[in-house]
């Protein structure tokens, strides 16, 4: 019978031999705390504590940390603007007592300096600044930081802007003027486009007229010649220079004729038909260059006269 009255006195002294042991994870720190007053820290493991004397005042992680903060500010231009910003930190292994025992909200404490720091670099930039130099926002709040939170054991890793939002209305007015800019830059390479499209058609045109004009006149200078030969070849059967003439004439006239009759297509065209036609023309032709001759020198001696006046 005495045996079943120590029963609960064991029991209970079992519940505090098993209490006495702890474990901690691994990347955290447990802060003991004897009657009140900090014992020790003690890192991943199994552990042993005095029953009832010392207790566990709490548990920290070591592990990296990322805090979220989103800022609504002003720019230089007066353009209202919300900044998240992303801060990495962690408690630093040698200065769990100071994380644990300086500060009760971190998280907090953080938010604030962000805050203040945010608030007073961004009004210093206009809006396109402010996204051009994010990282120069982001290593200040970050060094910052780091002065104010080394004291209270925290180390600041990294520092990141993640997102700028500018107000809806300011969004869509840079966008239409981002679209407007590039409706002007495509316009002047339409008009670029076009310009030198004109430039090339009419230097084109011009070497094009000036390749038929060298052909006509090498055509021209082979007929001459082709003539010449042809006279020379009839005089050499007693045909003189004028009957030669009139017999060439005479050809190139029934030549004509006989292609213009080979085009179904061809608009009306009325030609003198006679044998003496060819004769015809080519006195018509002489005459006018006697006329011509003629008219040439008497224009020359009136400017000798008005010379020797």
């Amino acid at each position: 019978m005495s045996e079943f009255i120590f029963l609960p006195f064991i029991f209970f002294g079992l519940i505090i031999l098993i209490s006495s042991f702890f474990t901690v994870k691994q990347q955290s720190a447990a802060i003991i705390e004897r009657f009140g007053k900090f014992q020790s820290i003690r890192q991943s493991g199994l552990h042993l504590k005095i029953p009832l004397v010392d207790r566990i005042a709490g548990r920290l992680s070591l592990k990296i940390t990322q805090l979220d903060v989103i800022v609504e500010t002003k720019t230089k231009d007066d353009v209202f603007v919300k900044l998240k910003v992303s801060v990495q930190f962690k408690v630093i292994k040698d200065k769990v007592e100071d994380a644990f025992y300086k500060l009760d909200y971190p998280h907090d404490q953080i938010t604030s300096y962000v805050f203040d720091v945010v608030r007073a670099e961004v009004p210093k930039m206009i809006l396109d600044d402010v996204f051009l130099k994010k990282d120069d926002i982001a290593i200040a709040v970050k060094s910052e930081l780091n002065d104010a939170m080394l004291d209270y054991g925290y180390d600041i890793i990294k520092t990141l802007v993640t997102d700028i939002d500018p107000d809806a209305q300011v969004k869509e007015a840079m966008n239409r003027i981002n679209a407007a800019d590039r409706e002007k830059t495509a316009a002047q390479y339409e008009g670029d486009a076009a310009r030198i499209l004109i430039v090339e058609k009419a230097k084109a045109e011009a070497e094009s007229k000036r390749l038929q004009g060298q052909g006509i006149a090498d055509q021209r200078r082979e007929i001459a010649r082709g003539l010449e030969e042809s006279v020379q070849v009839l005089n050499k059967v007693g045909i003189n220079s004028q009957e030669a003439s009139a017999l060439i004439v005479v050809t190139q006239h029934y030549d004509t004729l006989q292609s213009i009759g080979q085009h179904t297509n061809s608009n009306l065209i009325l030609l003198p038909n006679s044998p003496q036609a060819g004769s015809n023309m080519l006195n018509d032709m002489l005459a006018s260059f006697t006329a011509s001759n003629q008219i040439g020198e008497a224009m020359k001696e009136a400017k000798e006269k008005k010379k020797e006046e």
